[in-house]
């Protein structure tokens, strides 16, 4: 089953196999399957040709993949253009919603800036 051009995983449930689509969710899954009246653990190879085009038709009206990726890079570089605190947090690469970067924040920053131990060196045992 393919949607938007993305192959949905043939052996998973549907309520997981949706959330393959950037923008989708577990509850939005399942409020798209329970729309259309699926159950949540029928696996895709199971659906009859019906279903698919009720699940896809219920799918474009949400903004999904390619149009949601756009449109939160476009917010992004709006903060940056307009040079909000969160804007310029965004063209750093730092956290921008408050947290400390002391310690922590390493997904933000990268594992660069990594440090072992208090510091002190050890001193030889004899």
């Amino acid at each position: 089953m393919r949607i938007l051009g993305i192959t949905i995983p043939e052996g998973k449930r549907l309520e997981i196999g949706l959330t393959t689509l950037y923008g989708i969710g577990r509850p939005l899954a399942h409020k798209i399957l329970t729309e259309a009246k699926i159950e949540f653990g029928k696996k895709p190879k199971d659906l009859s040709v019906e279903d698919e085009n009720k699940i896809r038709g219920i799918i474009e009206r949400f903004k999904i993949e390619g149009d949601l990726k756009r449109e939160v890079a476009g917010n992004i570089k709006r903060l940056k253009d307009i040079k909000t605190y969160r804007g310029t947090r965004h063209a750093r690469g730092l956290p921008s919603k408050g947290q400390r970067t002391k310690t922590n924040s390493r997904t933000r920053r990268g594992n660069v800036r990594k440090t072992m131990g208090s510091g002190k060196r050890a001193v030889d045992k004899k």
